[in-house]
């Protein structure tokens, strides 16, 4: 395996979205106001990696394998990059949902390890094909309570067991298995959900490391009104750090820049009592904690701090009806304004670890520059 604490510090963003928005009309704007290509935004703004999330056969069609790989190649095309992120399901996995595809619904638990093996595989196949294999696979999504229910499930009392960790295990190692099979070179990010929760934390990668899971990278979502104060994702952080020698990347986390609410929208995050003291929802109070948060990984013992990746950063409320089945809950939580104009805040991005400018000396004006 190369050195990952040599490699590039990963100022990402997941923009799965970005595929449904442009093929809807949607559109960006720079800090000129000109409309321009989301990832060259992206790129120009400092970004130097880019996620994307695959579901087996999603409703509508969006992050399915087909449009992945149109996804995959502008990404490889602008030399950015690539996670891509298996949530092995047609729908959300995470802490909540780790649902089966419907098409593995029937299977036996032998039957569902080689279709986790041969699905990996054929998606990675058909990437290296097009030449858009990423750089590093997230094998499952949030999986603290594991993943492909029941089969693999461990959250609750009653599947916390020592038989489940081993079958939950087991489907891990069969996707891993396929990917290295395809390239050995692309690294393996495991990820949970408890950035600023140290126990559960180490509750799930000691398990996986007694059970003989080998993996590169572990990632970890914070997003502070679920996951804590950024004092406890850098104590997590440091911990993890020493006690498992590996690189972190926080590859999941977001912070408003408005509490506004256009009619007909409900913000996931839309109560002031909610967010961080010192970090106002505001654009300046987003540029503030990307600084801080990005501070905190740089600062991880030993240079793990591998980078982070913000979730949606793009995800614009462009149109009414969307895929997934709910209403845009995250208009406000993203780095463009409800127009699609990039905002200030990827300044944070551009400062990394030399910017030191106070809040107060941040330009007071606009949202958009």
């Amino acid at each position: 395996m190369s050195n990952l604490k040599e490699e590039a510090f990963i100022l990402g963003m997941d923009v799965s979205f970005m595929d449904e928005i442009e093929q809807h009309g949607g559109s960006y704007r720079d800090e000129h106001g000109q409309q321009e290509d989301l990832l060259t935004i992206l790129k120009l703004g400092d970004a130097n990696a880019i996620r994307l999330r695959i579901w087996n056969d999603p409703v509508g069609g969006f992050c399915n394998l087909e449009r992945t790989v149109a996804v995959a190649k502008r990404i490889k095309e602008q030399g950015l990059q690539f996670l891509l992120d298996f949530h092995y399901s047609d729908r959300w996995a995470d802490p909540a949902n780790q649902w089966k595809p419907k098409a593995w619904e029937k299977l036996s638990y032998e039957e569902l390890q080689r279709e986790v093996c041969t699905y990996t595989a054929d998606v990675l196949r058909t990437l290296k094909e097009h030449e858009a294999l990423p750089d590093m696979v997230q094998v499952g999504n949030e999986i603290t309570p594991g993943m492909l229910w029941d089969e693999g499930r461990v959250g609750g009392e009653e599947h916390d067991t020592d038989e489940q960790w081993e079958r939950f295990a087991g489907l891990v190692k069969y996707g891993i298995a396929a990917v290295k099979s395809i390239d050995p070179d692309i690294k393996i990010m495991i990820h949970i959900d408890r950035g600023g929760d140290n126990a559960e934390s180490r509750k799930f990668y000691d398990r996986f490391e007694a059970l003989g899971v080998e993996f590169d990278v572990i990632g970890l979502s914070y997003y502070p009104w679920w996951h804590g104060t950024l004092d406890a994702l850098r104590d997590n952080l440091h911990d993890l750090a020493k006690r498992y020698g590996k690189p972190i990347n926080v590859v999941e986390t977001a912070y408003p820049w408005t509490l506004e609410q256009p009619e007909g929208h409900e913000w996931i995050l839309n109560q002031e009592e909610l967010l961080l003291p010192g970090y106002p929802a505001s654009v300046e109070g987003q540029t503030r904690y990307l600084k801080d948060l990005l501070q905190i990984i740089r600062e991880v013992p030993g240079g793990l701090g591998a980078g982070f990746y913000y979730w949606e950063p793009a995800w614009i409320p462009s149109k009414e009806e969307w895929s997934v089945g709910h209403p845009n809950n995250w208009g406000n939580l993203t780095m463009f304004d409800f127009k699609g104009q990039k905002l200030q805040s990827f300044s944070a991005l551009k400062a990394g670890e030399e910017n030191d400018t106070a809040l107060d000396e941040q330009p007071s004006a606009a949202l958009i520059k």
